[in-house]
């Protein structure tokens, strides 16, 4: 069934049972499109990250830069010195300056000075090639820096629009609805967030059995049930799936990046078998969403645009995404 025809149904005359399927069907639509939103803003917190890591690298191959630049411009004004004093020192050849010397020690004492000039220049002048090379390869780091901080801005604002233009298309489809529709449609989300609401504060009332940094992380995400999803929420109000992590392992001393992707980086890997209470896990393919796995089949996280903090089943698939990874922080 098209989903013209789904909302066309809504409009006519169907049974009590059949609009409620439909509605409920419309509600699935829109939890899909809240859950890519989400997906596409997590992978804008990536880009987000990866950015600010190439900014501060490129401001320090910046001041390399700078340093080297100074380097070569200090060399060249000693160049500039050796040469006066050679020419100062070797205005006749030495045999020359010999034939006219009324004192041949103090020629001989010219001439030893003469050769330490020369060395000195010599110095002088490899030290000069060195640091134009290492210049002209700084040059190069530094405009293939400017390059990948542009590509990460791009990709920053490419998937920020496409979050965006997921909970548009969300809302397209609900405005389709008629307005008694869309009212028992809002009930129906408020009865299902409740139901999460109400089974999550049951499941943190039983207390977390975990030690060390992940039962603290555990510990401080499930205080934060109930708070709204928000996309780059980092609390203490508002979260997102990574925000959550990161603050939670923070408490525990841990310093983790606000991004999914780039948290499956840190720690140890942990086989599925082998998760235990506090482990981070991931889902996607790019990584798109992490929770704190709870136990008992059971993790607790921010999951999406329009939902809260809560407790949710763990298993092989977030939504469309497959779970990819666990690690133990």
């Amino acid at each position: 069934m098209t989903w013209t025809l789904v909302l066309g149904s809504l409009v006519g005359v169907t049974s009590p049972a059949n609009a409620a399927q439909s509605l409920a069907a419309v509600q699935a639509q829109v939890e899909r499109l809240q859950i890519e939103a989400t997906a596409a803003a997590e992978a804008g917190q990536q880009a987000q990250v990866e950015l600010g890591r190439l900014t501060r690298s490129l401001n320090a191959v910046k001041q390399q830069d700078a340093v080297q630049a100074a380097t070569i411009g200090n060399l060249k004004k000693s160049l500039g010195k050796i040469a006066l004093e050679q020419y100062k020192n070797n205005g006749l050849s030495q045999s020359m300056s010999l034939l006219f010397s009324a004192d041949p020690t103090l020629y001989l004492q010219a001439a030893g000075s003469l050769s330490v000039i020369t060395q000195k220049k010599a110095l002088q002048l490899h030290r000069y090639a060195t640091a134009e090379q290492r210049l002209r390869a700084t040059s190069l780091t530094l405009n293939d820096q400017v390059a990948q901080v542009a590509a990460a801005k791009a990709r920053y604002v490419k998937n920020e629009a496409a979050a965006q233009a997921k909970l548009k298309d969300a809302e397209k489809l609900l405005s389709k609805l008629t307005a008694a529709d869309r009212a028992r449609l809002a009930k129906l989300q408020a009865e299902k967030d409740n139901a999460f609401n109400a089974s999550s504060l049951a499941f943190a009332k039983k207390g977390v059995a975990a030690s060390g940094r992940g039962g603290i992380a555990l510990r401080f995400a499930l205080k934060q049930i109930g708070k709204r999803y928000y996309f780059g929420g980092a609390g203490m109000t508002y979260w997102d799936c990574s925000g959550l992590t990161m603050r939670a392992f923070g408490s525990a001393g841990a310093s983790l990046p606000h991004s999914a992707a780039a948290q499956a980086h840190y720690g140890k890997a942990v086989s599925l078998g082998s998760i235990r209470a506090g482990d981070l896990v991931f889902f996607g393919r790019p990584i798109s969403h992490v929770g704190i796995y709870l136990g008992g089949g059971k993790m607790v996280d921010a999951p999406h645009s329009g939902a809260r903090v809560r407790v949710e089943s763990f298993g092989s698939r977030f939504g469309r995404s497959s779970f990819v990874a666990a690690r133990r922080i």
